[in-house]
């Protein structure tokens, strides 16, 4: 299969996944795979590069990931809260880690006049999913 069908094919459901909840005002981020690979040297593995853009204001909905996720402020602030701890605000050029399976309570830009964008690297199995929204 093409990588790059793939690639489309896999965040094509992630979209429609994260923007259920966006047709009344598009509280939505953009959600950009830029690369999407098995690895070689960890049979059973893929490793994902994602890019996600957050619009002044705007949020993620509550989600876990089923694989581990190493996320990098590009531009702008976010402020990320996992399950157990406290909310923070990253900046950009700061990181921070995500180990497998943890409830991911807050993604948002930290800002309501400017834009925030995020570089996100996972390694999950083939069949596990980026994102799995939390029930209320």
């Amino acid at each position: 299969m093409n990588p790059l069908r793939f690639c489309a094919a896999s965040f094509a459901a992630l979209a429609l996944t994260v923007s259920a909840s966006a047709f009344a005002h598009d509280p939505s981020e953009k959600v950009t795979v830029l690369q999407d690979e098995m690895l070689q040297n960890v049979p059973g593995k893929k490793a994902m590069m994602i890019e996600v853009d957050y619009k002044p204001g705007q949020s993620s909905i509550a989600h876990k990931h089923e694989g581990t996720a190493m996320a990098y402020v590009l531009s702008g602030s976010v402020i990320s809260q996992v399950k157990g701890g406290k909310a923070i605000t990253y900046k950009t050029g700061q990181f921070w880690y995500e180990p497998a399976g943890s409830e991911h309570l807050v993604s948002k830009n930290a800002s309501t006049t400017k834009p925030a964008k995020l570089l996100v690297f996972m390694v999950l199995g083939p069949d596990e999913k980026v994102l799995i929204p939390l029930e209320n």
